[in-house]
């Protein structure tokens, strides 16, 4: 399986295309469109989301609601494109007047300088946002979305939570309450920011008021969690085939995301051997289980078939609406960075594409592995494999 996006922030379309689906899997735009309005509907959340409704059309690779095994095609509409028609014409040689919207002072933090020192883009840095912008990740969530549904066959659920916005926090300790994914995703999505409990919550939405109300940004961190994954799924041959590795590159992948860990992560760090390690116990109906998650479903790359535990860490966006320090492009003068249309925060829907991410890489390894032309027969192999691994 692999996909490619493009499209620009402010263009006319996003789109993806994904190679290698089975056929037989059921893939509908509802199931796409519910997606793609979480990550939109997220507390903290800026003005382009009044604007702008994300809903998926499916061009190619599904036909009645299921997959034929070949390349699917996915679009969303940039609504907000109506405004900037002119300013983003691919067809009409740049003038005075459809240049009005020139970036010349690039947003520290941002892509806008180093693209623009890259690319040559010297003449105006919006060539440079309008690519490296966040609103590349609606066709991330669109693939995510599928991938989830191929995942769903095989009994993996994949959610994620928001454990803190800046000094506010998730309780933690309420994980332990539930008995599986479909309990957390019930009480997460219940919040406007995701978190875990109700205190949280409304500590969070706190945070980001005032963050707003003082024309600044804040970040925070997300958890992604995944149940059911078969046993022994990455490697430890090659670097390269690392399942975990994969899924660290994924989230650092997103825009914001600077820091990933797995399990108990950097904390483990601060304990010795006998605090960290998984032990290993054998039952008579359930093969090998371990008494602890403590390094989140991983061993040597590989899935261990426990949870899989992934955190993520979003810096704060870097538009400031009381614009911080930078320099003109083009005289070289001190002056403060340009603004541009922002979020108060994307913790809250950073979660949507963070789990997107890690059902893709999953989604990926398991057509790895298994036969990926037709989705029975794949399931086949599964169950197969799955009782393989039981008996061993």
């Amino acid at each position: 399986m692999r996909y490619m996006t493009a499209g620009e922030s402010h263009g006319p379309e996003e789109m993806a295309i994904i190679e290698g689906i089975p056929s037989g899997l059921n893939v509908t735009t509802d199931m796409i469109n519910h997606e793609l309005a979480r990550r939109q509907h997220a507390y903290g959340r800026g003005q382009r989301q009044v604007i702008e409704t994300d809903t998926v059309t499916i061009l190619s690779g599904v036909r009645h609601q299921v997959t034929l095994g070949s390349p699917i095609t996915l679009n969303v509409h940039n609504d907000d494109h109506n405004h900037w028609r002119k300013i983003m014409d691919p067809n009409t040689p740049a003038d005075a007047e459809n240049s009005m919207r020139k970036v010349m002072r690039p947003r520290p933090g941002h892509a806008d300088l180093v693209g623009g020192i890259k690319y040559r883009h010297q003449s105006d840095l919006r060539n440079v946002l309008e690519r490296s912008s966040a609103r590349e990740t609606v066709m991330r969530v669109a693939v995510g979305a599928v991938a989830k549904a191929l995942l769903r066959e095989i009994g993996v659920d994949v959610h994620g939570f928001v454990r803190n916005i800046g000094p506010a926090f998730s309780d933690l300790e309420r994980l332990t309450t539930f008995q599986d994914l479909a309990e957390l995703r019930a009480v997460t999505e219940s919040f406007p920011t995701r978190a875990l409990d109700e205190k949280g919550d409304q500590a969070m939405q706190a945070v980001i008021d005032r963050t707003k109300r003082d024309a600044n940004t804040v970040g925070g961190t997300v958890q992604v969690m995944a149940t059911g994954m078969p046993v022994g799924l990455g490697s430890y041959v090659a670097a390269t085939e690392k399942l975990d590795a994969k899924i660290a590159r994924a989230i650092i992948s997103i825009n914001a995301f600077k820091g990933v860990d797995f399990g108990g992560g950097f904390e483990n760090a601060e304990k010795f051997g006998d605090q960290v390690m998984d032990e290993i116990f054998w039952d008579a109906d359930k093969g090998f289980t371990r008494g602890s998650n403590n390094l989140g479903g991983f061993e040597g790359g590989m899935t261990t078939g426990g949870v899989i535990v992934v955190r993520g860490v979003v810096k704060p966006i870097p538009t400031l609406y009381r614009p911080m320090q930078s320099v003109d492009i083009d005289t070289h003068e001190n002056h403060r960075a340009s603004i541009e249309r922002s979020d108060t925060t994307a913790v809250t829907a950073a979660v949507v594409i963070a789990e997107a991410m890690v059902a893709i890489e999953l989604a990926k390894a398991v057509l790895d592995k298994f036969d990926a032309d037709n989705l029975d027969r794949l399931k086949d192999q599964v169950a197969v494999y799955r009782e393989e691994v039981r008996l061993f």
